[in-house]
């Protein structure tokens, strides 16, 4: 078996269920050893795999999530459990798009994957509990449109996990001191994955970390310089006005980064 070509096939899937069942078989196969690997292979570009059974609509057209309402809390853990199988994708398309790495990037993406397999259907869970399922509400592809914009390596690792996924560290912290405010039964759910997928997401954005930082290396650039010329080309107004300092620094940031990133004085 191919690695690259079934990796495509994983693409080309438009059921939810065959999909996650495939994607598990490619994980269990790939522990297993039995792909060789053609990274000659030509490199094709897919459609969100989500657009099947998903509505979507610009970022400002979903429904505003919220806390205390039945309703717009299942807003909210659609909203999670969007950014997780999206999660899914970016893990795959950074083993399928980037060729001629050493093996333990893919071993880091894939054990990605696999972590947001679990996280998806640990928030599906939630969401089937309170009568909705996914795709059930319209849904953005901000984040599959941020892997269209990064085909290169490095902007790829700056944006998606050091940027995108390092800023759900920060998001991620507050939605659980907003949920404790709460003292029922889905609300203690919610925090318990919350809690699982803040954890585990500190591993992810170290693993960009890593890999942005063995790219600035080999093309010679100053990694804290690069990084900021990087999302600055992408975003404007990058300071942040919440900063979960312990993951971050968890995951590789520097000090003097999240300095940087700030609104507001930190110590670190």
């Amino acid at each position: 078996m191919e690695f690259f070509s079934e990796l495509e096939k994983l693409f080309a899937l438009d059921d939810l269920h065959t999909k996650l069942e495939a994607s598990q078989q490619f994980i269990t196969n790939f522990h297993n050893g039995v792909f060789d690997y053609n990274h000659h292979l030509p490199i094709k570009t897919f459609r969100p795999t989500y657009e099947a059974f998903c509505e979507i609509v610009p970022p400002q057209k979903v429904p505003r999530r919220g806390f205390g309402d039945i309703k717009k809390r299942a807003y909210l853990i659609h909203a999670i459990a969007h950014i997780e199988y999206s999660a899914i994708d970016l893990a795959f398309d950074a083993c399928y798009r980037f060729r001629e790495m050493p093996m333990e990037f893919y071993q880091d993406w894939i054990e990605v994957a696999d972590d947001e397999i679990r996280h998806f259907n640990m928030i599906c869970e939630l969401l089937n509990e309170i009568g909705y399922q996914y795709g059930d509400i319209p849904v953005h592809n901000s984040l599959y449109q941020a892997s269209i914009n990064t085909p290169n390596l490095i902007e790829r690792m700056a944006i998606v996990p050091r940027w995108l996924e390092a800023n759900g560290l920060d998001a991620n912290e507050q939605i659980i001191h907003k949920l404790q405010k709460y003292d029922d039964n889905l609300a203690k759910k919610l925090i318990d994955n919350l809690y699982v997928i803040l954890q585990e997401e500190i591993s992810h954005v170290q693993k960009g970390d890593k890999w942005f930082k063995w790219a600035a290396q080999k093309e010679g650039y100053d990694p804290q310089s690069k990084y900021f010329e990087i999302v600055n080309k992408f975003y404007k107004n990058i300071k942040k006005p919440h900063i979960n300092i312990k993951a971050r620094m968890q995951a590789g940031f520097s000090c003097g980064e999240l300095q940087q990133l700030s609104k507001n004085k930190i110590e670190c």
